[in-house]
């Protein structure tokens, strides 16, 4: 599917997945993709945003607030400064439990980070978007819209001050203009 995507809604995911390593998240929800539109800064839809006056500084703080700030020292590093070895923790369960005991593990840097349910679909959506207006591909606009049409970012929205319902409206019609390989 996302050879769908044009080069900015691409861009706009790879900057998602940043987000997501930043905050030492398991998974890539639709804050990381709001995150992302904004951090990829020149597509349509970051232009909308800031028109709206949604900027990433504000946006991230807005996700800092609602989801909890991501860890200021990883958790790994956490524990070794109190003398306690991950690692050896990790191998005796394994040892004792069986591979993948400790479920929740810090990604490598750089490691893809899984889409949520609601990642998915707010990207399943995009592609709707996409289709119902007869484009041939998905535009970080159509990603957008994509995220509010599922919901994943309206608490986080009015959070920074803007309107989902004013912002879709305004969306809608610069989506169905946007020129054929844009």
């Amino acid at each position: 599917m996302f050879e769908l995507f044009t080069d900015e809604a691409r861009t706009a995911l790879v900057e998602a997945q940043a987000e997501a390593h930043e905050r030492s998240d398991t998974a890539l929800g639709c804050e990381h993709v709001l995150l992302g539109l904004l951090r990829q800064g020149t597509g349509l839809a970051a232009r909308i945003l800031a028109e709206f006056a949604v900027t990433t500084d504000a946006a991230r703080a807005a996700v800092d607030e609602l989801y909890g700030p991501p860890p200021a020292v990883p958790p790994g590093e956490a524990l070794a400064a109190i003398g306690i070895d991950l690692e050896e923790i990790r191998r005796r369960a394994e040892e004792n439990f069986g591979p993948g005991a400790l479920e929740r593990r810090r990604r490598p840097r750089g490691s893809h980070v899984p889409f949520s349910e609601r990642g998915k679909k707010a990207l399943e959506l995009a592609l709707r978007e996409a289709i119902a207006r007869g484009d041939k591909e998905i535009g970080d606009e159509h990603v957008l819209l994509g995220l509010l049409r599922e919901g994943g970012v309206e608490r986080l929205l009015r959070a920074v001050g803007a309107d989902p319902a004013a912002l879709r409206a305004a969306l809608t019609p610069a989506a169905s203009r946007r020129a054929p390989g844009a």
